[in-house]
C-alpha cells in the first residue's frame, strides 16, 4: 500500500510545467517525511551506498569518503547538514554523486530518490534572506508543482557549509 502512495505522488510531481515561463530541471528525494530537490544539471549519478571509509576528526555530517571508479568522493549526511532527526538506513537509501561549483565530486546521502521535476518560475518561490532558520542558508526556495511542496536545496551552500 505504501508503495502506492508513493507512485501517486511521484505521478504528481512528474507533471510537466505548462507554458509559464523558462523550466528547470530538479531531482527529488525524500528525507524523512520530506520532499526535498537538487538541480539536475549538478547531479552526475544516483549510486546505492557502497562501502564508506570513516574520516577520523571530519565534521559530524560526513559520513566519510568512498571511491566511485577511481575517484575519492566525501559523503555528507543531508539528514545531519539539514539538522533532521536520524533514521536508519533501509533498502532504499542513496547516495547522489553531484558536482559543486568548484568541480569537487560529492555525495549527498538522502534516504530515497523520487524522480525529476520540471518547474516553472510560476511553481517556484525563491528564498529571501529572511527565511529565518538554522538551516535557510541552504534553502534556494520551494517548489510547488500540482499543489505539491518541494524544499529546493542550494548545492553550492551544502557543499560549502
Amino acid at each position: 500500500m505504501v508503495d502506492l502512495a508513493r507512485a501517486t505522488r511521484g505521478e504528481r510531481l512528474a507533471r510537466r510545467a505548462s507554458g509559464r515561463g523558462p523550466v528547470r530541471e530538479f531531482l527529488t528525494f525524500v528525507l524523512g517525511a520530506d520532499v526535498f530537490g537538487v538541480e539536475l544539471a549538478r547531479v552526475k549519478e544516483i549510486l546505492s551506498p557502497p562501502p564508506i571509509t570513516p574520516v577520523p576528526r571530519a565534521p559530524v555530517e560526513v559520513v566519510g569518503v568512498c571511491s566511485v571508479r577511481g575517484l575519492l568522493v566525501t559523503v555528507v549526511d543531508l539528514r545531519v547538514r539539514l539538522k533532521l532527526e536520524a533514521r536508519p538506513n533501509t533498502r532504499r537509501t542513496r547516495i547522489l554523486l553531484a558536482v559543486a561549483q568548484s568541480g569537487e565530486a560529492v555525495g549527498l546521502w538522502v534516504d530515497e530518490v523520487l524522480q525529476v521535476v520540471r518547474l516553472s518560475e510560476a511553481d517556484m518561490e525563491l528564498a529571501t534572506t529572511g527565511v529565518g532558520t538554522e538551516v535557510s542558508e541552504y534553502v534556494l526556495g520551494v517548489g510547488r508543482p500540482q499543489g505539491e511542496f518541494i524544499v529546493l536545496l542550494d548545492l553550492n551552500a551544502l557543499v560549502m557549509g
